[in-house]
């Protein structure tokens, strides 16, 4: 009985921190799609997700690339930097089918590449040195809404903001609008979420 109410306890301690760093994130994400970068900046930064889904290229990652061209076309960077390596479901490499779906959609301007990294904190650290070599200064960082919470803390704990001048985007992809992504991403998120901090990867 004891053994059984001390289980009990231990899931309602684990459910209720899950639900607080769900919160967290949805308010952080709400805030993030109300209030779009306004600043110019030199380079949209846009991170990787999986290439394809089902067969066709994955909304959650083209939808970031069009709000990467819309910055661009707003006139609020330069220029776009891809990040996101080869996908081991499908051998896919992220940054060349952003690449592609960037040119499809029109964008004809300066595009970088980064296509090794394998993680969000990765996307990051593997992306520094190509904006160093670029003469880079203020940077926007694209992703999806939910996204971005971890993103920040990611990009403080690696010096990133240090680094650059930063500011960020949330894409309003596709994935929000359509239910059984979202209660994916909402899953998964919280879960990476804990799963870095337990590294010591965020601050």
């Amino acid at each position: 009985m004891i053994a059984r109410r001390a289980l009990t306890g231990a899931l309602v301690v684990l459910l209720m921190g899950y639900a607080a760093v769900h919160v967290a994130v949805w308010l952080h994400a709400r805030k993030r799609l109300a209030h779009p970068p306004a600043r110019v900046a030199d380079v949209a930064l846009v991170l990787g997700n999986r290439a394809y889904r089902d067969g066709r290229p994955n909304p959650c990652l083209t939808g970031r690339v069009d709000a990467a061209v819309a910055l661009a076309r707003a006139g609020l960077v330069r220029q776009l930097l891809f990040s996101g390596g080869m996908d081991k479901e499908d051998g896919r490499i992220e940054a060349e089918v952003m690449q592609q779906h960037a040119r499809a959609a029109g964008y004809e301007g300066a595009l970088l590449l980064e296509t090794v990294s394998q993680s969000t904190r990765e996307n990051l650290a593997m992306s520094r040195p190509l904006l160093e070599a670029a003469g880079v200064k203020r940077v926007i960082v694209v992703s999806e809404p939910y996204h971005l919470w971890r993103v920040e803390r990611l990009a403080h704990a690696a010096g990133f903001d240090r680094r650059f001048e930063v500011q960020y985007a949330a894409a309003p992809t596709t994935c929000w609008q359509r239910w059984g992504m979202a209660f994916r991403g909402a899953l998964r998120e919280p879960l990476a979420i804990v799963n870095n901090a337990a590294h010591g990867y965020l601050h």
